[in-house]
């Protein structure tokens, strides 16, 4: 953890730690009756079983019920306790299950527990009583509920509000993202499972002060029906998701092979798609752009929106010199001819009106409907200023390319005409980020060629994306049924051997290395191996940032050409075949890292561009394959790590 985040987690722990001894001392020296063990035996049990939400990574439990019931019979001490004993133990069955973390443990325990004392207290105060149990024999309880109905409201309330936000502050900084919309898309409906818990103890003890076991042997049931009943649906519901992920995945293959087509035939812009779809999805959320369908839309768009030049004559296309005016207004055509195209596919995002009017100008006088301001979508505004960018910065046949000054100049001249002002301005300032990130790594390049340059040339180094592919006889047809082959449900070992099969057609090497993220350890390990020599290569672990593929999976770029021993050290000499060269690159799904995929050959410098560009598609084509090993080491029951939760809430991943 950062080192604010690991201040922020022992402020919470250590507060904690005072309230908690408070409270054992109090309960210590009270009459304790024994029908407190047995609420603290069913919130063992019930916390136990928690049943995750899908769309939140969240995990709910039916424990709260127990929790709020000591609470209300024998006040804040008994019920921090109860709390305390209930994650004590969860944290005890993921210590089984996993590397121990003194921490995450210590965290599951503070934050419920610090949120449990103060919304009790809070409790107690608003409603002037005191704990049912000492409460005097004649006084009605009819009576007493309905006076504390709206303290009970306000202390489920409480109790959620700062238990959840606790959660949210270390993910937060963590993540470094806004926490409002954290705790917006994460925890706001677990409210839900805070009330039901509420309603529940007043129904176990509001009448009666006291636990009655026939109430007890009624709401039990009950609540594992609805336990057992929620927790299928969420499954179905899971299950649900996983199909969609997959039909996504054959979408984006579908979608990454029309794209090839586009970049074959025009070799002029080669590559040039790739570059646009990076850097208009990443301008879209600079602009604001929020609206997860509208993002998807500018990430599929980018790739296709030169789709309609599959019907502009090549001689037009590749033309050295400037276009005639018929020539012009043939190549004028691509926009609409592309829309037109894609209008037979049933896009799930608005894909197509970004498409056709991504060369209309801010100021009317652009093509094919003269649209103005606003009128054009804000995908089409985002994809033409990237669009002309990139152009300008890359090579043609009629000049040279220009420079990004240049460049940045052109459109700030065109700032108001031809394009929206605010996206101008919005890619100026991210141009300039750029810069100054890529200035501060030029001394981490300059290693890494010192590291990899032992043998042979210095290895090509390149920032991770979707670069273009030669459409030849061979690679299209291999990498098509490759998309087809890891689309479906496949477990990681059979994709990887999949994977190498197909591999080995278009690319010269004799051991494959899947290298799975344990984001727990923060570690590479090699868990899918195919190739000579794979028994001694598996299982190897390698700490993110170091050795070879641990540098590719720290920095997220590429390498070629490098020196196996730099992954493998002292273990290369075990080996039964003598390998000279690797190209290793990560897999990365989404923001996320899964995985790094690592290519080692005999021969000295095996791997040309040609291979790394397609060993650099392909990952992104797998990435999400490999996905399940970051998700089990980040359990939705382990609170601090990318998304924390607390054991009695039920836990974020």
């Amino acid at each position: 953890m950062s080192p604010l985040g690991r201040a922020y987690l022992w402020t919470v722990s250590s507060l904690c730690s005072f309230l908690v001894a408070d409270s054992l001392l109090r309960l210590l020296g009270s009459h304790l009756q024994p029908q407190w063990f047995l609420l603290a035996l069913l919130t063992l049990i019930s916390g136990s079983a928690s049943v995750k939400l899908p769309w939140a990574q969240v995990s709910i439990s039916i424990s709260e019920a127990f929790v709020f019931t000591a609470v209300l019979l024998y006040g804040p001490a008994a019920g921090t306790l109860t709390v305390v004993l209930d994650c004590l133990v969860i944290s005890f069955w993921i210590a089984r299950r996993r590397h121990p973390d003194v921490e995450r443990a210590v965290f599951n325990t503070a934050a419920p527990a610090l949120s449990l004392w103060c919304s009790a207290h809070l409790f107690f105060y608003t409603a002037q009583i005191q704990p049912l149990v000492e409460q005097p024999a004649s006084l009605d309880p009819s009576a007493s509920l309905g006076a504390i109905l709206p303290s009970l409201v306000l202390f489920a309330l409480t109790y959620f509000g700062l238990n959840s936000w606790l959660i949210t502050f270390v993910i937060a900084i963590e993540k470094r993202e806004n926490p409002w919309r954290i705790w917006r898309s994460g925890f706001i409906w677990l409210s839900l499972n805070y009330f039901c818990g509420a309603s529940v103890a007043v129904l176990l003890v509001g009448y009666n002060r006291t636990i009655d076991l026939r109430f007890v042997a009624v709401v039990v049931p009950l609540l594992l029906v609805l336990y057992f009943t929620f927790k299928t649906t969420m499954e179905r519901v899971e299950d649900a998701n996983k199909h969609v992920d997959q039909l996504n995945s054959l979408y984006l293959s579908t979608i990454e092979t029309l794209a090839m087509a586009i970049d074959a035939k025009d070799q002029v812009t080669h590559g040039h798609i790739r570059r646009v779809q990076t850097q208009a999805t990443r301008l879209a959320k600079e602009v604001g752009v929020r609206d997860e369908r509208l993002i998807k839309a500018i990430e599929a768009a980018a790739l296709l929106h030169d789709m309609g030049k599959l019907a502009v004559p090549e001689y037009i296309l590749n033309k050295p010199g400037k276009l005639t005016d018929a020539e012009f207004a043939k190549m004028k055509l691509h926009a609409s001819v592309g829309a037109d195209i894609l209008s037979a596919i049933d896009f799930p995002y608005p894909v197509v009106p970004i498409v056709r009017y991504h060369h209309e100008n801010w100021d009317g006088t652009g093509y094919p409907e003269r649209l103005r301001g606003t009128e054009i979508p804000i995908g089409a505004r985002i994809l033409s200023v990237v669009d002309c960018f990139d152009a300008l910065t890359s090579d043609r046949p009629y000049r040279p390319k220009l420079s990004d000054e240049e460049a940045i100049q052109i459109l700030l001249d065109r700032r108001g005409t031809m394009y929206d002002p605010l996206i101008v301005d919005t890619f100026i300032k991210v141009n300039a980020a750029d810069h100054i990130e890529a200035d501060r790594q030029i001394s981490d390049h300059e290693s890494v060629r010192s590291i990899s340059g032992s043998q042979g040339p210095s290895p090509h180094i390149e920032s991770p994306r979707l670069d273009e592919i030669a459409a030849s006889a061979d690679e299209m047809p291999t990498l098509y049924e490759l998309a087809r082959a890891t689309a479906g449900n496949v477990s990681p070992a059979e994709a990887a051997d999949t994977i190498a099969n197909h591999l080995r057609r278009l690319i010269p090497f004799s051991l494959c290395v899947f290298y799975e993220y344990d984001a727990f350890r923060d570690e590479l390990e090699a868990s899918h191996t195919v190739g000579d020599g794979r028994s001694s290569v598996h299982g190897l672990r390698i700490p993110l940032g170091q050795r070879l593929s641990g540098w590719v999976a720290a920095n997220r770029r590429t390498i070629c050409n490098s020196d196996p021993t730099l992954d493998f050290g002292d273990a290369a000499r075990s080996q039964s075949v003598r390998l000279r060269s690797c190209i290793s690159t990560p897999l990365i799904l989404g923001e996320h890292l899964t995985g790094v995929m690592t290519l080692y050959a005999t021969e000295t410098n095996a791997f040309n561009d040609d291979h790394r560009r397609i060993v650099e598609l392909i990952a992104k084509q797998i990435a999400h394959l490999f996905r399940h090993s970051a998700e089990h080491s980040l359990s939705h029951r382990d609170p601090v790590g990318p998304l924390p939760s607390h054991p009695s809430n039920r836990r974020a991943h």
